[in-house]
């Protein structure tokens, strides 16, 4: 990874629609040179897809709410049921394996505190190997870089 290639990512990460010919005039490379970086690094695996950004308010999702969550048990077999649990379910837009106290970390979206007290208790609380939830609302994000 070089510093063109870093270039690269931190143009793409801020825009992920540019043209490669506005691409190539950022990062100082010809367009075809651009193109060639581009392709390799979705080739290796650095650039693994493209996403639209999407403002959540704007779909009717205004409640975001990070929630910790402590298994009763800890064995793979708990885990395992509980990210397949945690699959199936449209508020847990992220779900992390963590160090710590605690063994999960969710960033759940829903409309409202009364559908994300619905999630809280008809999802969450009926999983057998749940032991504990922490529930942290967040009332401003004044830095979000996540594409």
């Amino acid at each position: 990874m070089d510093d063109i290639a870093r270039k690269i990512l931190r143009e793409l990460l801020q825009d992920g629609r540019i043209s490669n010919l506005e691409l190539a005039e950022r990062v100082g490379l010809s367009p075809s040179a651009c193109l060639r970086r581009v392709q390799e690094l979705e080739r290796s695996g650095v650039i693994t897809g493209y996403r639209a950004t999407i403002d959540p308010v704007k779909l009717g999702m205004g409640f975001l709410a990070y929630v910790t969550v402590g298994l009763s048990t800890h064995t793979k077999k708990a885990q395992s049921d509980f990210e397949a649990a945690i699959a199936g379910a449209p508020e847990v837009r992220e779900c992390h394996n963590i160090t710590g106290a605690i063994e999960y970390l969710l960033r759940i979206e829903t409309a409202d505190l009364a559908a994300y007290k619905h999630f809280h208790t008809e999802v969450l609380g009926v999983l057998a190997q749940v032991h504990s939830i922490s529930t942290y609302v967040v009332m401003d994000s004044t830095k979000d870089e996540r594409a």
